[in-house]
């Protein structure tokens, strides 16, 4: 299992639409979650 950068929900590889950034491949459980990350993908992979 993944979990998804934006919203954090746990998500199954095999079935998460996903895309590579900066050579890794990110996992997302909706549409909404993967346009948020490709609009600023930096503001989701900072550590808090």
């Amino acid at each position: 299992m993944a979990i998804d950068p934006v919203c954090k929900m746990e998500v199954d590889e095999g079935k998460a639409d996903s895309l590579e950034y900066r050579g890794k491949k990110y996992y997302f459980c909706a549409p909404a979650c993967k346009w948020a990350f490709e609009q600023s993908p930096e503001q989701f992979l900072v550590s808090k």
